[in-house]
């Protein structure tokens, strides 16, 4: 069976397969480095890893970019109020977040690339729709005229004339023509944010805008068709719908061929965030005895495309669940060398290939990681028969 993943922009689980033969193009939402990274978030990118691996095991060769947002509103305010440079504050969060993704045992990705690190690509970028007539400059600022990109949101299913013109997206105090546009380069005075987080550009000193930075990087590394995009499902409005418009109106052509999200990890039955105060961290779950298999177990037992309730009872569920594979495998450790190869394969070889086949059938079905579990489970179950 081929695998096939549920592509939210046409809302259909379809055959997957990368435009160039063998090679998957795939970029990756990063984190905002402002504060450290919670378990919500590590939802995402425990679901995108499971992705990555599953590629490569069909065989696939996976060429991953997954941005860094060093840049924004959270990061310079933190700057402001602290009194000190904009790495002051990103670089130790960036660090603690790549423990956290090592301590879960994620794979490394082929590129990280930074928001501040990449901002002549971003202008260069505003250059394009500019020429191409999608923007207006208005006090310093420029703004992606949406009304003038036909298809704007369709990957939300929305109608740009229903959107509310009060929406926050960090732009809501600029001069619009349209309330609903968003901006490209915040330019204008930019009072104490100046000593912060200034850019020279052809429309003044500024910053990039949020949305701006995901499109410059994905193309700059992957090119101006990827084969997936992923986040979790509150990127789809506005972030990854502005992706769209400003990408494909630069360009001419779709921007990303699948679109991936992930569901919401709930918190005893709550939205996980940290203005709830209701996360966990990587490091906090750890500290109290937890190991990160566990946690990675339990981030990953449900669809990605379903809501995930985080209890710590569930998070000890899961680390018994760990326990019986680990089990498993010192069993048939203990065993190797007592047994005749071919003695212990014929017990186990039947029960080996038919979890296999299962395994296989299910994450093919748009990763129905439920599935490829409970066929894990019976593997188990048959391969302590066996060996019994």
């Amino acid at each position: 069976m081929s695998l096939r993943l549920h592509n939210t922009l046409t809302r259909r689980t379809e055959e997957f397969a990368p435009a160039e033969p063998g090679h998957v193009r795939m970029y990756t939402c990063g984190p905002t480095v402002y504060d450290r990274a919670h378990i919500g978030n590590f939802r995402a990118f425990t679901w995108e890893d499971l992705l990555r691996r599953y590629l490569r095991w069909k065989g696939y060769r996976v060429t991953q970019v997954m941005n860094l947002t060093d840049v924004d509103d959270r990061t310079i305010n933190a700057a402001v109020e602290r009194g000190v440079g904009l790495a002051e504050i990103t670089e130790p969060v960036i660090q603690a977040f790549f423990e956290d993704w090592a301590t879960l045992g994620l794979e490394v990705v082929e590129l990280n690339p930074r928001a501040t690190e990449h901002v002549p690509q971003m202008i260069e970028l505003v250059r394009r729709l500019e020429q191409q007539g999608f923007t207006y400059e208005s006090e310093g600022s420029v703004y992606f005229a949406i009304d003038r990109f036909p298809g704007y949101g369709v990957l939300a299913n929305i109608d740009p004339e229903t959107l509310q013109t009060g929406r926050v997206e960090g732009d809501e105090n600029y001069s619009k023509e349209n309330p609903r546009d968003f901006v490209l380069w915040k330019g204008g005075e930019r009072g104490v944010e100046g000593g912060v987080a200034t850019w020279d550009s052809p429309w003044g000193h500024g910053r990039p805008g949020w949305h701006l930075e995901c499109s410059a990087m994905a193309m700059e590394y992957l090119g101006e068709t990827l084969d997936i995009h992923t986040g979790g499902v509150d990127n789809i409005f506005p972030h990854h719908v502005n992706e769209i418009a400003q990408s494909e109106a630069a360009t001419g052509v779709p921007f990303s061929r699948w679109w991936l999200h992930a569901e919401h990890l709930l918190s005893e039955g709550e939205k996980m965030s940290k203005s709830l105060g209701n996360y966990h961290t990587i490091e906090s779950l750890v500290e109290q005895g937890f190991r990160p298999s566990a946690i990675r177990y339990l981030l990953l037992s449900a669809h990605y495309r379903s809501q995930l309730n985080f209890t710590l009872e569930g998070l000890r569920d899961a680390d018994r669940s760990v326990e019986r594979l680990h089990d498993l495998r010192r069993r048939v450790e203990s065993l190797r060398d007592g047994v005749e190869a071919g003695e212990l394969d014929a017990g186990l070889r039947v029960a080996a290939d038919r979890w296999r086949d299962s395994f296989t059938e299910a994450l093919d079905d748009d990763l129905n990681v439920s599935g490829a579990l409970a066929a894990t489970f019976t593997f188990v179950r048959e391969a302590n028969a066996a060996l019994d």
